[in-house]
């Protein structure tokens, strides 16, 4: 069972409201905020930790935007997160955080380029299930999934990237923690401080609520490729630091 006391609490819940904000208005980028913190403060606490605290933000945004759903999108993203779980649960299992964190980071930075470059990348089957895919490696492996399937649809407009995110993570967190669970990859007592974060996700649904509107004014499409490229690099000074 781990032990962190009350500053360290504090300070954890501090980062995930910042980036239950973050995501709240972008569409993604809980994780991303968040958890290179909380492996500061303790290892174990990711991606297990994480993967509960995530559990809750988008059911709050589907709650409010779940009519801009891309039904066609998330089908097949999901379908190819479930193989992404599994190529996730291994990493854990077998190789570590590094490999895969390089490698999702290095998609990602490439996706952004592409959409910098004006080059459109068209929302259909096979972008689809290969974003899924990455997704699920990234957010088993090291909670961090959105960027992919976000550079995918930056063109879209904020309610339909928060909306299909959202329903992309509330099936995805689920899959990806049942998935380490059954492999026996996860701390009990992380899994404890997960729940115990958990009202800090509310506090920053309810700030998000409040300023998204800022963002979807045109803003949005920066928005998401600016948290892209900072969860790239993050990865990479992950696992290459």
């Amino acid at each position: 069972m781990l032990d962190l006391g009350l500053v360290a609490l504090l300070v954890c819940a501090g980062v995930v409201v910042l980036g239950s904000v973050v995501q709240g208005t972008v569409g993604f980028g809980l994780a991303l905020v968040a958890s290179p913190v909380l492996v500061l403060v303790e290892p174990a606490l990711v991606p297990a930790a994480m993967l509960v605290v995530s559990g809750l933000l988008p059911w709050t945004t589907l709650a409010q935007e779940w009519r801009h759903i891309d039904w066609f999108g998330l089908r097949w993203s999901l379908a190819g997160r479930m193989v992404g779980t599994a190529v996730g649960v291994w990493v854990v299992a077998h190789l570590g955080l590094q490999g895969v964190a390089v490698t999702v980071a290095l998609m990602v930075l490439f996706s952004v380029l592409v959409t910098v470059s004006g080059i459109s990348l068209p929302v259909n089957r096979p972008n689809l299930a290969v974003a899924g895919a990455l997704g699920g490696v990234g957010g088993t492996a090291a909670a961090i999934g959105g960027p992919p399937l976000a550079v995918l649809y930056s063109r879209a407009t904020g309610p339909r990237i928060r909306a299909t995110l959202a329903a992309f993570f509330a099936v995805g967190h689920l899959v990806s923690l049942g998935a380490l669970l059954a492999a026996g990859a996860v701390d009990s007592g992380a899994l404890l401080v997960g729940l115990v974060l958990l009202p800090a996700t509310l506090v920053g649904a309810w700030l998000a609520r409040r300023w998204r509107h800022h963002l979807d004014a045109g803003r949005t499409r920066p928005a998401v490729l600016a948290v892209a490229s900072v969860s790239a690099v993050v990865l990479l000074a992950r696992a290459l630091f």
